[in-house]
């Protein structure tokens, strides 16, 4: 079943709210997906440095001793700021693919990494959504936009790899609700061309099947009108980036789906009572996407 929730705020005097306003839409779709949870925020950062979400197994790692080691690994420091059994570690732009090897060698089996980006910032893990929202302070966060989901398993194990978002690129991610019956097969064609999977759901397929499409030359824009051709199924993705973020759903649209706009903000939600504690939301614009039609709204 799942659920998604997405905000994108044009009002930027509400920047402040962003997480609070996030964690109330993650809160009312915890029905839709109770089994675990996890949301994308956009917020502050430089071009010349990037930010690594990383989770540890145990709720007690010594991150700063993770960090330690890896900055005289890669002989440049790493800002290191801890959010439970997540940190995320900061790095120089130039040194960020040594510093994701260092991660993944020193840390070992007990450490995943879940993103990377300027601006973004990913935070997932089993549990109820309200509770994994109040185990990272999601509502004392703030940024520009966000992403979240609550997952209700089907096609994969119930762990913090397994639930969404998923980013296979540079301050993007992916959220999905619904099911793709070609994931295997288009897996393997993808691993085919040298892409790589950490797991076995069918989202991070669509996710890295955008990522390789982007590779190629594709805008996103161009990637997500080409995985309505590519990829079979029932779905909606929220795909968010540096700049904003997009919905596409199947030509079929049967996953629910609705989007409200106003002045201040655009809102997206697997139901309309995602979105109903919003300010201003009685004088919203409020509709249902458009089956295989792609919706993005951006910063300028």
């Amino acid at each position: 079943m799942c659920g998604i929730v997405g905000l994108f705020l044009k009002n930027r005097a509400l920047e402040p709210q962003l997480g609070g306003m996030t964690a109330t839409m993650l809160g009312t779709m915890c029905d839709r997906g109770p089994d675990s949870a996890g949301f994308a925020i956009y917020g502050s950062g430089d071009d010349g440095h990037i930010k690594i979400t990383v989770r540890a197994s145990a709720p007690d790692y010594d991150f700063a001793k993770l960090a330690e080691a890896v900055s005289h690994e890669i002989e440049s420091h790493i800002d290191c700021e801890p959010h439970g059994n997540h940190a995320v570690m900061t790095v120089v732009e130039d040194k960020a693919a040594n510093a994701e090897e260092a991660l993944q060698r020193l840390g070992g089996e007990e450490i995943e990494l879940f993103g990377r980006g300027t601006r973004m910032e990913i935070f997932k893990d089993i549990g109820r959504p309200n509770k994994v929202a109040d185990r990272f302070h999601l509502d004392q966060m703030s940024g520009s936009h966000a992403v979240g989901h609550t997952r209700m398993a089907t096609e994969s194990a119930v762990n913090a790899a397994g639930a969404h978002p998923f980013s296979t690129g540079v301050d993007q991610c992916l959220v999905h609700n619904g099911s793709l019956s070609n994931y295997n097969a288009l897996r393997r064609e993808l691993q085919r061309k040298g892409m790589t999977f950490q797991t076995k759901n069918d989202t991070e397929v669509a996710s890295v099947y955008l990522t390789w499409r982007m590779q190629q030359g594709a805008s996103l824009g161009e990637a997500l009108e080409s995985s309505l051709e590519d990829l079979d199924g029932f779905y909606t993705f929220v795909v968010g980036t540096e700049n904003g973020f997009g919905v596409l759903r199947d030509p079929i649209a049967c996953k629910p789906a609705v989007l409200a706009e106003t002045d201040d903000y655009v809102a997206f939600g697997s139901e309309y009572r995602a979105l109903a504690a919003l300010p201003g939301i009685e004088n919203a614009k409020v509709w249902e996407p458009e089956p295989a039609t792609v919706y993005f709204w951006e910063r300028s």
